[in-house]
């Protein structure tokens, strides 16, 4: 039996997720913050992690940076937390936790890759229901969806990742209200948006509100949560592993909680970056730009792939999001960087359109 032979057909044809080497790029392409941590903190940050005991396996309860994070994110009383390594991790624990031979994952499209892909890997049922054009949310057709195919989880980007907006509340209540399972609100740009469904963490049986630290500022610590009824996630927990968040992690994501309004700071920059450079391309008349509620603006050109190519011989990064899913024709996706980074992408835009 050949190699090739030993894999899954599906497995074999797809393509391993690619990151782009941004080495000596201006990097507005991941969704990440760009400041790093100011230097007093480095300071004590790694006078923190010499005092951790490499030689021992983490706590697989996470030492208390659950209760930190209940406590810095007003998480309620009533809901348990269940640590990833990343929100991906968490991902597949659902999924994985719910897999049969019946199960339909059911989705927003376009949106987050790793809904599809975990349901794949899982071999269970994928159900994607599109978006309107504008990328807003077509409830009539996600609640038929929902009525005819019974999904065990229904996972919703609240802001949508790749797109920008944010669904209007009423309509993820209406899905939260139909559902027949989990229903999975995944809030990873919540520090840059103005909902969330934290709310109701642990007092609604099907809700898990998911997040995580990455688009917060800590995206190298790979550290996701979500929040639910205490009887889904002890039903989750047995599925993960037991020393998934490492010892660094641990210890680093308390340290940075403890300053938590360094980020919360960061974010707010980020937001009014994000309504100065939308407000600027707005005012290109060969550009749409969609409206966000995360750190990157979602923009429609005449060609994404020329001006993705522009940007590029430019050194700046952005995503290229053509040929991703057809709503996203000719659509580039520029993450918020700092004023700098953001003022030269918008020249490099102005310059290219003149």
């Amino acid at each position: 039996m050949s190699i090739q032979q030993l894999f899954r057909p599906d497995v074999l044809a797809m393509q391993a997720y690619h990151v782009a080497d941004a080495a000596g790029f201006i990097k507005l392409d991941a969704m990440e913050n760009p400041y790093r941590l100011p230097e007093s903190l480095r300071s004590e940050l790694g006078l923190t992690l010499a005092d951790v005991a490499l030689n021992r396996y983490p706590d697989p309860h996470g030492d208390g940076l659950k209760e930190q994070l209940k406590a810095a994110f007003a998480i309620p009383a009533a809901a348990d937390v269940i640590l990833g390594n990343g929100s991906d991790e968490i991902i597949t624990l659902i999924t994985q936790a719910l897999a049969a031979s019946d199960t339909v994952v059911l989705a927003l499209e376009p949106s987050f890759v790793m809904y599809r892909l975990n349901a794949q890997f899982s071999r269970v049922r994928y159900v994607g229901v599109p978006l309107a054009a504008d990328f807003s949310l077509d409830l009539p057709a996600t609640l038929a969806a929902i009525a005819s195919e019974q999904p065990a989880v229904v996972f919703v980007s609240y802001p949508n990742n790749p797109t920008g907006p944010r669904f209007a509340r009423a309509e993820v209540q209406a899905i939260l209200d139909a559902a027949p399972g989990l229903v999975v609100v995944d809030e990873a740009y919540q520090a840059f948006a103005d909902d969330s469904f934290m709310d109701l963490a642990g007092s609604h049986e099907r809700l898990i509100v998911m997040r995580t630290l990455s688009k917060l500022g800590l995206a190298g610590l790979r550290l996701g949560y979500a929040a639910g009824h205490p009887e889904v996630i002890a039903q989750l927990d047995k599925v993960r592993p037991p020393y998934n968040i490492n010892v660094l992690t641990q210890a680093a994501a308390k340290f940075a909680l403890r300053h938590i309004a360094v980020f919360d700071a960061q974010a707010a920059e980020l937001r009014r970056e994000r309504e100065r450079l939308a407000a600027a391309l707005s005012a290109l008349p060969q550009l749409k730009v969609f409206p966000s509620e995360a750190n990157f603006l979602t923009v429609r050109v005449p060609d994404a792939p020329a001006l993705f190519a522009a940007l590029k011989e430019a050194r700046i990064l952005v995503k290229n999001l053509h040929g991703y899913h057809p709503l996203l024709a000719n659509c580039l996706r520029l993450t918020i960087g700092s004023p700098d980074e953001n003022t030269a992408v918008l020249a490099a835009i102005t310059t290219y359109f003149a």
